[in-house]
């Protein structure tokens, strides 16, 4: 890991996070401020996920996600909009709900100060000071940290904003493919939970930050949005595509990342945060990690991390997932198989990050089951051709 503490990993907000805990820690009055972190509200859910942050020394926390109404404390910031003030972390009645306490004490942290980013009644996260002194945060303090406390928060919601268009505005297109493909709504929630589970099992690694595994997660159902553009014919073809016609079904990698350039334009997007990484989870997911893949035969480490990590997410569920026109294989079956293409068509890491947690596995395919009716219009289709030949 790099020896500056200033410098953002992966870029994006938490590199201007960093840079902005410098200027706020060369203040005298601020400069024992030890860590500042943010977290986000995902409002469909209800869960809370780390999100960027800037420590002087060890991070506390790992990469986590949980509801918010399971910290009473967080829970009644977002409710009245009244900061926390936590002076004595670790004693009497100023111990927390939340259980998060023990391990800012572990790392000699001694107080906090927490305060919530909305927007017209959007909860969009919370943002957390520590410090090592306690009694640091005084009605004086909180006053000198004010200004830059408002910068973050404008930071945060720009950042949200910019992104959370971009995402209505390619969901609005993959509502279109949805209807013309086999693929469902739980497929895609599926898929990019596996995406998030090897992207944040593979953080230490590869030294990757919680904002790095949350645009994963995000962007990782974006994957096929070229599929709006295959013609009819090709897309609902029921039975195996003839040669010409998969040259024409490999043209949506193409016209996915042309799709994408062309919403960043159209939207005002051309600083959205990690537009790279969107562009190579389109670019990339059919890349295979032995060069045999399209559209370029990129080969290993060519190919980007976040490429990688969707490919092995995308099959894997894929296989593990019913259709009109296969069964499900058992996650046994299809983990052998993603063994046995590790190195071929796989990259081996994000095979094994994947595998090494079937309990997570499990929880996903739990959580984001298959709606009857919810295949899209080839399988529909499909269940008409085989109702009529019976």
């Amino acid at each position: 890991m790099a020896d500056d503490p200033w410098v953002g990993l992966n870029g994006g907000l938490e590199a201007q996070l960093a840079g902005l805990h410098r200027e706020i820690r060369e203040t005298p009055e601020l400069a024992a401020i030890d860590r500042i972190a943010v977290a986000v509200h995902d409002p469909a859910s209800g869960r809370l996920r780390t999100f960027v942050e800037s420590n002087i020394g060890s991070r506390p926390f790992d990469r986590f996600s949980d509801r918010l109404e399971l910290h009473p404390t967080l829970a009644a910031v977002a409710t009245t909009g009244i900061p926390f003030i936590n002076n004595a972390i670790g004693t009497g009645a100023a111990v927390g709900a939340d259980g998060l306490n023990d391990r800012l004490l572990a790392l000699g942290l001694r107080s906090r100060y927490i305060v919530r980013i909305h927007r017209a009644g959007t909860l969009y996260g919370f943002i957390f000071f520590n410090s090592g002194r306690p009694g640091f945060f005084t009605e004086a303090t909180v006053a000198a940290l004010t200004p830059y406390r408002r910068l973050i928060d404008v930071l945060v919601v720009g950042t949200l904003t910019s992104q959370r268009t971009m995402l209505a505005a390619v969901r609005s297109a993959l509502q279109v493919s949805h209807y013309r493909n086999e693929e469902t709504g739980a497929h895609l929630d599926r898929m990019s939970r596996y995406a998030e589970l090897i992207a944040q099992t593979l953080a230490t690694r590869y030294l990757l930050s919680d904002e790095f595994v949350e645009y994963v997660l995000q962007y990782a159902p974006l994957h096929d949005i070229g599929k709006v553009a295959v013609p009819d014919h090709i897309l609902l073809k029921r039975g195996k595509l003839l040669p010409d016609e998969y040259e024409v079904m490999k043209t949506h990698v193409a016209k996915g990342v042309e799709i994408i350039d062309a919403m960043i334009h159209d939207h005002g997007l051309e600083a959205l945060p990690y537009r790279d990484l969107l562009r190579n989870v389109v670019a990339h997911h059919h890349e295979c990690y032995d060069g045999s893949g399209y559209p370029h035969g990129l080969a290993g480490e060519a190919i980007s991390l976040e490429g990688r990590i969707v490919a092995v997410a995308d099959v894997f569920d894929a296989l593990t997932s019913q259709r009109p026109y296969k069964d499900a294989w058992s996650n046994d079956t299809a983990a052998a198989f993603l063994r046995a293409q590790a190195g071929r068509r796989f990259d081996p890491a994000c095979v094994e990050a994947l595998l090494a947690d079937p309990g997570a596995i499990r929880d996903i395919q739990q959580r984001f089951r298959e709606t009857p009716g919810g295949f899209g219009l080839a399988a529909l289709r499909q269940r008409a051709a085989q109702a009529a030949a019976c």
